[in-house]
């Protein structure tokens, strides 16, 4: 409803944005960064974050942006199952047959990544999210999965993207052939204090506003509900343009913040 009472041609704070309309924050541009960097190596990286601190739009943001004539990105979600589980998932993703032995469908998916990469010349790159629900003799298989050539060479480049726990538990002594083989480390924080208005600001202007609506008491609100986690803020911002709007408000105030963060719970 306050898409009219603030002129707003969309929702400011919906989660779905085009890649090219992310907010390009400190921990986004090094992340995107690192991630280039992992493509280039083609060796194996960890991304870690809060909750909805934006890690996986940006991962997306940089598989679009590659050459498709270059890169081939194969992205995978299912991570809860067993080792056969997740060779499925990714031999489907490569258009391989799944109907296989969990050795055949290693030595298919190991084709198929020869084949991209020594006749088509093209680099495979697989993202593994959600990476914090895989097993322990699935990191390990995953792992395997980039052994070519008795480890001349890297062909398959591999990002695991999780919360926060993955990063702990790849340091326990029983991941460390996997530690071992990490070329990228990074862990994405939320908006800092600066960023935060900027941020607020970029969303509005894409929904067709110049009109500063937040405060700066509601700025300072918002940031110290959120911890600058880039889901949290647009939640409640979107509660609280709503809870402006029913008052006819011009802008919104520190204390429809705090009404929007009781709404929350």
């Amino acid at each position: 409803m306050y898409r009219k009472t603030y002129g707003l041609t969309r929702h400011p704070f919906e989660k779905d944005l085009a890649p090219d309309e992310l907010f390009a924050s400190h921990a986004a541009s090094e992340l995107e960064a690192r991630i280039n960097y992992l493509l280039q190596l083609r060796g194996i990286g960890l991304v870690t974050g809060e909750v909805g601190s934006g890690k996986t739009c940006i991962c997306r943001k940089v598989a679009s942006s590659l050459h498709a004539g270059l890169y081939k990105v194969f992205y995978v979600s299912l991570t809860t199952g067993t080792v056969a589980d997740i060779y499925k998932s990714i031999a489907w993703e490569m258009g391989l047959s799944t109907e296989r032995s969990l050795a055949a469908l290693y030595r298919s998916i190991q084709q198929e990544v020869n084949r991209l990469c020594l006749e088509s010349k093209i680099r495979p790159a697989l993202i593994i999210d959600e990476a914090q629900y895989l097993r322990n003799e699935v990191l390990e298989n995953l792992r395997l999965l980039t052994n070519y050539e008795m480890d001349s060479q890297n062909r398959l480049c591999m990002l695991f993207v999780g919360q926060a726990e993955l990063r702990r538990r790849l340091a326990m002594s029983v991941h460390e052939p996997l530690a071992q083989r990490l070329v990228v480390r990074y862990h994405i924080s939320g908006l800092t204090k600066h960023e935060l208005p900027e941020y607020l600001q970029h969303r509005l202007r894409l929904a067709g506003t110049e009109m500063e609506l937040f405060s700066p008491q509601a700025i300072e609100a918002i940031f110290q509900a959120t911890n600058g986690l880039p889901r949290k803020v647009n939640l409640l911002a979107h509660l609280a343009l709503n809870i402006a709007a029913m008052e006819n408000a011009q802008s919104i105030t520190g204390e429809h913040i705090m009404t929007a963060v009781e709404e929350m719970g």
